[in-house]
């Protein structure tokens, strides 16, 4: 029981971040445009995750060529990431983009899942997860209509 009340709080951090950094990527990006908003949200994100891999004396990097090249293009999907909502949220307002966002990676994830890409567990499409999806669905068509 534990462990899913640290699994919940952790994804609320996480969706958190992802809530505040649209906003801010995008303040940058209305002052100063998409393509700076997006270099200096991956350098500032690269000097902080620099910082405690230099104190862990490089971790794991090495082993950097143990990771499927594919695998690599994550870098440019966060680039995507940024661009897209920068673009977003000056025509449809902070709360759209994110359920927007959120939509994206509901569908992917479910495909994910049903499919075991990238090594993840299958899971299946049923009754049950197509009704929940519905459901937010309905939710997200509530808020951004």
């Amino acid at each position: 029981m534990q462990v899913i009340v640290i699994v919940i709080l952790v994804g609320l951090v996480g969706g958190t971040a992802v809530g505040l950094q649209g906003p801010l990527s995008s303040m940058i990006g209305q002052r100063l445009g998409v393509l700076e908003s997006i270099f200096i949200v991956h350098i500032g994100g690269a000097i902080f995750s620099a910082i405690p891999l230099l104190l862990a004396q490089g971790g794991k990097l090495a082993q950097w060529r143990s990771v499927p090249w594919y695998a690599l293009g994550a870098g440019v999907l966060g680039l995507v990431v940024i661009g897209a909502i920068n673009y977003t949220i000056p025509h449809s307002g902070a709360t759209t983009t994110v359920i927007l966002v959120v939509i994206g990676q509901i569908i992917i994830s479910l495909l994910i899942d049903h499919f075991g890409l990238f090594g993840t567990e299958v899971r299946q499409i049923d009754f049950t997860r197509l009704l929940g999806i519905a459901i937010v669905f309905v939710g997200v068509w509530l808020v951004i209509r």
